[in-house]
């Protein structure tokens, strides 16, 4: 049996459910070109059909990706993935991860990242989730150091993009030993904005 099952997470804020047939339109309905353009590939067609096909990669084993639903809405709001899993390392990566616009800086990541790291380190017992972005992704980069994983350093030419770009990937990574601070620090975060709401 694999060690990565599919599996729905979800607490009062956001749900992550496995990606499915059902989800396609709504994904394709809170993405653009704009959204994914760090991304190492795209859909090859901006219709249900492209996204459809485009995630299907990421939805067979040994990746799982999830659809995020903003619970306050009910809405689908964006999409995030494990993979690169090494159950006889005790590791895997989490990326693919992108929001609509509306929902960025808002409680809809740092929910999701509690959430699936939760997942990670007290259900699947990992040592080690990894996190990349490019480079030039500020914001992204931003995120994981806020979110409390450690920066790890830049691998140069890491990537070759759909438009030809060469990419440097900047690494991050959250550690069994760390994951107690940052799980208090994301929990934190997410009752500044559940007081902010109310």
């Amino acid at each position: 049996m694999p060690w990565l099952q599919p599996v729905t997470l979800e607490n009062d804020l956001v749900r992550l459910e496995p990606a499915g047939d059902e989800h396609w339109a709504d994904l394709l309905a809170c993405s653009s070109p704009e959204t994914l353009k760090y991304f190492v590939t795209m859909p090859e067609t901006w219709d249900a059909d492209g996204m459809r096909d485009w995630i299907l990669t990421r939805t067979k084993e040994p990746f799982l990706t999830m659809v995020v639903r903003d619970q306050r809405s009910g809405t689908v709001v964006g999409s995030s993935t494990f993979f690169d899993v090494f159950e006889a390392h005790h590791k895997l990566e989490i990326g693919y991860t992108w929001y609509q616009p509306n929902a960025r800086g808002t409680y809809v990541n740092p929910s999701s990242k509690l959430l699936m790291l939760e997942h990670c380190f007290e259900t699947l017992k990992t040592v080690r989730v990894q996190l990349k972005c490019d480079d030039r992704n500020a914001a992204s980069k931003a995120a994981m150091l806020k979110m409390g994983a450690k920066a790890e350093g830049i691998q140069r030419s890491h990537m070759v993009l759909a438009d030809g770009h060469l990419r440097n990937t900047a690494f991050f990574s959250v550690i069994a030993p760390e994951w107690e601070e940052v799980r208090a620090s994301l929990v934190e975060r997410l009752e500044t904005f559940r007081q902010k709401a109310s």
